[in-house]
């Protein structure tokens, strides 16, 4: 079988940023797949589960209530490796296009207080496995290392 595309990616070379990982046709549409990568991969330690369920739960909520983009919110979830997310547009977009989007949504995250959406027995299959101060602290993190000062590398995939 081919390697799929994401496992073509010099995870050695990659940093954390805004990347387009894949454009697919769907009918008329196109739908642009990003890869929200938020640590440096194979050199910092990886996302525990409770933090990165807590980012899941905000980042969707807010994503899918935002007035502009919420209609084209496809998917938020994250990455098996822990290192970060993926969001789903429908729309044919570059990384540039969705950082304003994400600077918003990370911002939404750090500054998040009361009680996190979903995070019930009733809403979710493992609520309890939830971080809310991790989620911030790595939020806060995201936004002061990468996105307020987004580089043009951290909006390609590297060679």
């Amino acid at each position: 079988m081919e390697k799929i595309t994401s496992f073509t990616i010099d995870h050695i070379k990659l940093q954390p940023g805004v990347y387009v990982s894949r454009k697919d046709p769907v009918g008329n549409s196109v739908i642009t797949t990003f890869d929200i990568r938020m640590t440096s991969p194979n050199e910092e330690p990886v996302m525990n589960t409770a933090e990165l369920h807590t980012i899941e739960h905000l980042a969707a909520t807010f994503l899918r209530n935002h007035k502009e983009f919420g209609p084209k919110m496809i998917y938020w979830g994250p990455m098996g490796c822990r290192t970060g997310n993926y969001l789903l547009l429908n729309g044919d977009y570059e990384s540039k296009d969705i950082v304003p989007l994400m600077v918003e949504t990370f911002e939404f995250i750090r500054d998040f207080e009361g009680e996190v959406p979903g995070a019930s027995p009733k809403d979710c299959g493992n609520y309890l496995d939830m971080n809310l101060g991790m989620a911030k602290y790595l939020a806060k993190k995201f936004l002061d290392e990468v996105l307020y000062d987004i580089k043009p590398d951290r909006l390609v995939y590297p060679k």
